[in-house]
């Protein structure tokens, strides 16, 4: 008789580790780190070394030595004896207000050229293609170049400054003295009601080849009571906004905001102005000498950054609000006018919102672009971040790692915080699926 066989159960082989996807990955990722931890600290040791052969001292503490070099626009107070700590915030400051008013500007023109574009009038319409077309064509460079030596280079000297707008008279007498004083004009007249407008000179804005002088304000007792005002009438702005919003939700029956809000921002500064008495004006230039002695002066690097940063980046947002607006279906302008909407509010109340979702991430790269090509700055000699603190500070001390880096560091934090305020907006105004 034959023993039993006993039959052991039979296990599956075991799958290799590197044939666990999780895992394989986790590997990988780990190889590529150390490859890049190890390249890195390579570089320090080599740079390092490289230094010392060279006598060159590293770390931040040449921020509080002396620049001992001048910058020809600060909106700090800023001299010669002043650290490099301060040029750098002289440079960031620049370089911040290029960007912020690059901005605004080149939103407003590429709006209104984009939708010009669309213009049912023929004439209208060509134009704004053929400035899209043209400007958007020519080199970023040739265009600063073209305005800084081509244009503002040509104007004359500050003694034969061209006049740019004149000084109205506008007299109301209603409260006599008063509303006189606060227009700047002499009380030469009984009382009485009586309203008047003409123009007088001298201009208030000069432009020579030394830039832009614009009047400079002003302040007298009473001035923060319009302050107040100005943020009260903001404030009650927002409010009225959000009331109008849920009104309208509620019952269908639009609000007029936009000139309810004008009148709230504009009229009660104003009216505080009259009522404190004439807290403020406007000092305008004079000329002493060869040169203005009085007055903000713009310097033509700013002005020509600024013209040649907006116009350009303008022409590629007017492509994209052109876009925008076409990739909303024309049903929807459609259904607006049924409704009896007019043009100019289908487009301002129907189509522009729904454009918007698809306008914000590319112009959203169009803001970013504009900030860091205000870097070309160097090539006209304004005093941005890159120009004093990424080249004559680094020249003058040659800290290349440490001034290459904090210079990399402002930019790449200017450009996330322009992306996460896009973002923020963007997630507010995109649809909500339930």
């Amino acid at each position: 008789m034959k023993p039993a066989s006993i039959q052991l159960p039979i296990s599956a082989p075991r799958a290799s580790l590197m044939r666990d996807p999780r895992l394989r990955g986790l590997f990988y990722q780990a190889v590529l780190l150390a490859i890049v931890i190890g390249v890195g600290v390579e570089f320090a040791l080599n740079a390092k070394a490289n230094l010392e052969a060279q006598r060159i001292a590293t770390g931040f503490g040449f921020l509080d030595n002396t620049a001992g070099f001048g910058v020809n626009q600060a909106l700090i107070p800023y001299q010669e004896s002043d650290s490099y700590g301060r040029v750098f915030l002289v440079g960031l400051l620049n370089t911040l207000l290029v960007a912020v008013l690059g901005i605004a500007f080149a939103t407003v023109i590429g709006f209104g050229v984009g939708i010009a574009r669309l213009s049912s009038n023929w004439l209208l319409a060509k134009l704004a293609g053929a400035y899209v077309e043209v400007i958007r064509n020519q080199p970023l460079l040739f265009q600063i170049l073209f305005w800084y030596l081509a244009v503002l280079g040509a104007m004359p000297p500050p003694r034969q400054s061209v006049g740019i707008g004149f000084q109205p008279i506008l007299l109301w007498l209603a409260d006599g003295a008063g509303a006189l004083r606060y227009l700047g004009l002499p009380n030469t007249i009984g009382d009485g009601l009586r309203f008047a407008a003409d123009w007088i000179g001298p201009p208030m804005i000069y432009l020579n080849n030394r830039g832009m002088v614009l009047p400079e304000p002003a302040l007298h007792a009473g001035a923060s009571m319009v302050g107040i005002a100005l943020i009260a009438a903001i404030v009650a702005t927002i409010a009225l906004r959000i009331w109008a919003r849920r009104r309208q939700t509620a019952t269908g029956r639009p609000f007029p905001m936009l000139a309810v809000g004008i009148a709230l921002i504009v009229g009660l500064p104003v009216l505080a102005a009259f009522v404190t008495g004439s807290p403020f004006a406007f000092e305008r230039p004079v000329l002493r000498g060869f040169n203005f002695s009085s007055g903000i002066r713009l310097i033509p690097e700013l002005v020509a950054l600024l013209i040649a940063l907006s116009t350009y980046t303008a022409a590629f947002i007017a492509e994209i609000v052109r876009a925008g607006i076409e990739a909303v279906a024309k049903g929807q302008t459609e259904a607006a006018q049924a409704l009896g909407l007019s043009r100019a509010q289908a487009l301002r109340f129907v189509v522009i919102p729904q454009a918007m979702r698809v306008i914000i991430p590319p112009l959203t790269s169009q803001y970013l672009n504009l900030t860091k090509n205000s870097s070309l700055a160097v090539g006209i000699g304004y005093p941005d971040l890159f120009a004093v603190f990424a080249g004559t500070t680094l020249n003058q001390t040659g800290q290349a790692i440490e001034i290459l880096g904090i210079t990399m560091a402002v930019y790449l934090v200017l450009s996330l915080a322009t992306s996460a305020a896009m973002n923020a907006y963007n997630a507010r105004i995109a649809l909500k699926e339930r």
